[in-house]
């Protein structure tokens, strides 16, 4: 499906589908009764009987301004993953996909990452004769300054590089860290190869009428992606939330956020956000369309899938 934002076109490019991770697992203080007590919090298609959660992977293509973005990479194939065991040496067709929605690899003009996690930057890069090289090799990449930074130092081992980044970022100590790896064959090796161009996230324009908005605490420098078109908006939601059960209940935190407390700070916002401006919201894993509204309610936010 081809959504129209104004002048922009976006349309998903599907990668695979990550549908075997229990509600207990995925988002923990979740009520075991939810879905008996809320059942509007689940809607059709985005679960099954057994208490698994579904949800998609994938990367959202945009065209806009003459220009052919990706947002977000995936997670890529061939990528050693062994802490991830359902991301671990994938083999799927996404560059396929991609090109059978007109677009070849070498004409993709930008990428936007919502933040550097191993299922939003693997396809930056693909293995050719045991190397990483880059697969969009015209492309920009754009990204957060300090996710950089901070996935640099971790890569690296630096203790004072690390302190310095959770310093600018003021979000205090996290719970987890970034999967090992993911900096070392996603990013490093497009040093010297492609651009990649480190912005800092405080809402300013990246590409005309793109703007990189604030919402960390997934990691250490989210960032959602809004789209402006002729009077038309897009949000691009990164890991904002994982399924929508967490915009009925915002303060809901997946096992994947680093800095839970900034995360539910971040979500509330940004869900404030698309239901003021009546945005349409392309999430990184519902499962579905993927894409949807979100407008208040009585209880506070509502989802619906268009």
């Amino acid at each position: 499906m081809i959504y129209h934002i104004g002048n922009a076109t976006v349309q998903r490019i599907w990668e695979t589908d990550l549908n075997g991770m229990a509600f207990a697992q995925l988002l923990p203080g979740l009520d075991a009764d939810a879905r008996r007590a809320y059942p509007d919090w689940f809607p059709a298609g985005t679960f099954d009987g057994e208490g698994h959660a579904f949800m998609s992977l994938h990367a959202w293509l945009v065209r806009h301004e003459g220009r052919v973005i990706l947002i977000d990479a995936g997670a890529g194939n061939d990528k050693e993953r062994p802490q991830q065991k359902v991301l671990d040496r994938l083999s799927t067709e996404f560059l396929a996909r991609l090109r059978e929605a007109g677009v070849e690899p070498e004409e993709v003009d930008s990428i936007l990452l919502t933040h550097i996690h191993s299922d939003h930057v693997g396809w930056n890069t693909r293995l050719e004769k045991e190397r990483w090289v880059p697969t969009f090799s015209n492309a920009e990449v754009i990204v957060s300054d300090l996710e950089y930074a901070y996935g640099l130092a971790l890569t690296k081992e630096d203790e004072s590089g690390i302190s310095a980044a959770r310093a600018r970022a003021g979000l205090g100590d996290p719970v987890r860290l970034p999967v090992s790896g993911t900096f070392a064959d996603s990013i490093m090796p497009l040093a010297g190869k492609i651009p990649v161009r480190r912005v800092k996230v405080d809402g300013s324009e990246v590409l005309p009428g793109i703007r990189f908005l604030p919402t960390p605490g997934h990691s250490i420098d989210h960032a959602s992606i809004e789209l402006v078109s002729g009077r038309e908006t897009a949000l691009f939601s990164g890991d904002v939330f994982h399924h929508p059960v967490e915009i009925y209940d915002p303060d809901l935190v997946s096992v994947f956020c680093e800095f839970p407390d900034a995360s539910r700070r971040s979500r509330r916002r940004f869900l404030d956000h698309a239901a003021s401006t009546g945005s349409m919201v392309f999430s990184s894993h519902f499962p579905n369309s993927s894409a949807g509204r979100i407008s208040r309610s009585s209880r506070g936010f509502k989802w619906s899938f268009s």
